[in-house]
């Protein structure tokens, strides 16, 4: 048995998505407050901690519709209340298990039917009011309360005191644990339909459906690492408080050592013969240690008689001790760190330092493979748990079919090769136990939510999920998120899949968790385009952007991940004009000579056109894609007057390079330098023309190969402040802050939902 998928609905930002969960890891990635918090809360809520809900928890927007519900019934108050005005509004996942034939006898209670015949079972789990008319009349009742109470202080001056409740928000911010409940329904699989355009289309459910108790108990363990570790100060007045929750994710290591001792190898816990000598010589120092006390409080117990104590009817006071093993891990020091020396053996005799001096990377690291050791342990019945199982009957003497592990961001504090390594063991840490490994009886699925490109970076396309950011429908809605299976992006063994998962994992690229990309033809433009959104665009330089650096005739094989993720993209490419007859050989661009381009983007992707006079002077519309989310930006003409109070020409340019001269020729016809640069510096004073020096620079530059260090040249050079972008990407760099910008100004209610806790 394993978990298909979920959707999950009114939940924060989450209006309605699915994520399809792979059979072993799945990776959660997307910019920030993409949803990916509020998916792992969801899942945490819903499967595990159903009493931390909070009306944070509710989609935002929907707060008009619920206040209005509460409106409605002051207005109405001979009216019955419905569950109808409230269940399209309501907060709920919808489990979709995948379920083997030989499974059928553990789910019986979950079947939608007696004609079942195996595959997918679901269950909604749904936050909803528990008894209807009790919320009905309890509400109306505050509400009438705060009606008499401001009628009787009308004349005090006293009545203009805010008064709870307000409305229905307000009155459940204090009510919603005892007045709410979750509840589960069975689905029908007949009735389970595809996501339309990315947002999930749950079912309806039936006036008759009746809810089930319990519907995953025996079934799936869950079991969550959330990503406040607290890992800050191992002597935290936080940690020292925390005592008495054991299961909290800001316990030191010697607290967890601890705590899995005590459930796991506790010898005094359905002790057998390998517990009997540590048993024995508990006894034996407990009875020597006993002595010792009985001898050294003697003489202060003696001088007690001294004050009439003991009388002749008080009991005698004695002194004695209980030792158990865990204490000798009940200290701060109990977790140490061994010198090491250059062998790789411990050091004997060496110093040791207590854990919190070890770095906060080893430490989060440690701990989550030592939480994940102990959730696989629990889940199994590692050592003294199946004793207590069995002993207990209240619970099950076999684990349950499903382990489902929620992990949040385990970068934390973690150097990049360590987030790698990671990544790559954890399912495995989960598995490695004698009646796991590859047995598929037993599943274990592990979900993990990520801001590193690191750990995307070692996960294969099929493991990824990307929450894409949508923007508010209309006035009063708040942006919304859909998911995206990134496994489902390209075909069952594309050569473009195989290109771009190369080209990713290449490049390191943090693709998946940005706020736009921008992709460039070569080194140059990598390395200038950041200084010209330093200098000229701050707006930009505010954002998370992304720059890969991939050729023209490589750009469109990136086009179906692009399109997928809804990334915003600006594409700046080269203009590549050629000669329309022969082998189409590479020319300096000119107008009405039916030269064509050579750039695979820009003839068969945007704007779809091959001839260089279309693209000379295609509108600014011609240059989006049907989203207009995707931009490309290449040479266009530019005006320029080289010579002083000559005429002004129009200049064509054929790469970043040549442009950025016309852009700049001033400056360069006043430089003094070497390589590239000083070989358009002489072309500028020799050629008086647009045309002429453009030739001139076309030769240069198909000849040239060090544009790299062109670049590199012009911004240590002392004017490279005064550099101006060639107009193409001004123009590009321009749409691309605008579109931010104005995604950030609808976004604001979006990262307060996303973040609450």
């Amino acid at each position: 048995m394993r978990i298909k998928f979920v959707e999950i609905q009114n939940f924060r930002k989450l209006e309605s998505i699915r994520i399809d969960f792979a059979e072993e890891t799945t990776l959660l990635v997307g910019a920030n407050n993409s949803g990916k918090t509020s998916a792992m809360v969801a899942l945490g809520h819903f499967l595990s901690d159903k009493k931390h809900f909070t009306t944070n928890d509710f989609t935002l927007s929907n707060w008009t519709e619920i206040n209005q519900i509460g409106r409605n019934w002051e207005g109405h108050p001979s009216n019955p209340p419905t569950l109808a005005e409230w269940e399209h509004l309501l907060p709920s996942i919808d489990v979709w298990l995948h379920v083997e034939d030989n499974e059928i006898h553990r789910v019986s209670h979950l079947l939608p039917t007696l004609d079942w015949k195996g595959g997918a079972i679901g269950v909604r789990l749904r936050l909803e009011p528990e008894k209807l008319d009790d919320l009905y009349k309890n509400y109306l009742s505050s509400i009438d309360g705060i009606k008499t109470l401001k009628g009787e202080t009308a004349n005090s001056g006293a009545c203009n005191v805010t008064l709870w409740p307000k409305t229905m928000h307000d009155y459940l911010t204090r009510r919603l644990g005892s007045d709410f409940v979750v509840r589960a329904y069975t689905l029908d699989p007949e009735k389970c339909a595809l996501p339309n355009k990315g947002i999930a289309a749950p079912q309806p459910l039936s006036n008759q459906c009746e809810s089930i108790k319990a519907p995953f108990n025996g079934l799936i363990r869950i079991d969550q690492i959330n990503a406040q570790r607290g890992f800050e100060d191992a002597h935290s007045k936080a940690d020292q408080a925390d005592e008495s929750n054991k299961s909290s994710d800001k316990q030191k290591l010697s607290e967890q050592l601890r705590a899995y001792y005590s459930k796991h190898l506790n010898p005094t816990q359905f002790p057998d013969a390998s517990d009997l000598v540590a048993l024995q010589a508990i006894e034996e120092a407990q009875g020597k240690f006993n002595d010792t006390l009985k001898s050294k409080f003697s003489a202060s117990l003696t001088e007690l008689t001294e004050l009439g104590y003991p009388g002749l009817t008080d009991a005698k006071l004695s002194i004695s001790s209980k030792i158990g093993l865990v204490d000798g891990l009940n200290h701060d020091a109990a977790v140490q760190y061994e010198v090491i020396s250059q062998t790789g053996e411990a050091i004997p005799h060496a110093l040791q330092l207590p854990e919190q001096y070890n770095g906060l990377g080893y430490q989060n690291l440690i701990s989550m493979f030592f939480k994940l050791m102990r959730f696989r342990d629990d889940w199994m019945q590692v050592g003294k748990v199946a004793k207590k199982a069995v002993s207990d009957t209240k619970e099950s003497s076999s684990p349950p079919l499903l382990h489902l592990v929620l992990l949040e961001e385990p970068e934390a504090h973690l150097h990049v090769q360590v987030q790698q390594v990671f990544i790559r063991k954890a399912y495995d840490v989960l598995r490695k136990h004698e009646h796991l490994g590859k047995n598929k009886k037993l599943t274990t699925q592990l979900i993990v939510s990520t801001h590193s490109s690191h750990i995307a970076h070692e996960c294969d396309f099929s493991w990824l999920r990307y929450f894409r950011r949508f923007p508010a429908s209309e006035l009063g809605k708040v942006p919304t998120s859909t998911v995206v299976n990134l496994s489902e992006v390209f075909g069952q063994g594309d050569a473009t899949e195989k290109f771009v998962t190369r080209y990713l994992k290449a490049t390191h690229c943090d693709l998946f968790f940005a706020d736009a990309a921008i992709l460039v033809e070569g080194s140059a433009e990598r390395m200038l385009i950041p200084h010209f959104i330093r200098t000229k665009f701050p707006s930009l330089s505010q954002c998370y952007i992304t720059l890969l650096e991939i050729g023209g005739s490589h750009a469109h094989s990136l086009r179906p991940l692009l399109e997928h993720l809804g990334l915003i993209t600006l594409i700046i490419t080269d203009l590549d004009a050629a000669e329309s007859a022969g082998h189409h050989k590479s020319a300096q661009p000119k107008r009405g000579k039916n030269q064509i381009t050579g750039n695979s983007t820009l003839k068969d992707w945007i704007p779809k056109a091959t001839k260089i006079d279309e693209l000379l002077d295609a509108q600014e519309s011609a240059k989006l894609d049907e989203f207009a989310l995707i931009r490309v930006a290449y040479q266009i003409p530019t005006q320029v007057q080289l010579v002083e109070a000559g005429n002004v020409e129009e200049a064509l340019s054929n790469t970043f390079e040549d442009a950025l001269v016309f852009e700049n020729w001033a400056l360069f016809d006043q430089q003094t330098s070497t390589g590239l640069m000083a070989k358009f510096c002489d072309a500028i004073q020799n050629h008086k023309t647009a045309a002429a020096l453009g030739e001139a620079m076309f030769e240069i530059l198909k000849s040239s190969k060090k544009k790299a260090e062109f670049s590199l040249e012009l911004l240590y050079s002392d004017e490279s402040g005064e550099i101006v972008a060639p107009r193409y990407i001004h123009e590009g760099l321009s749409w691309l802050q605008k579109l931010l910008q104005k995604q950030s100004d609808t976004s604001t209610l979006s990262v307060i939902q996303e973040g609450t806790a």
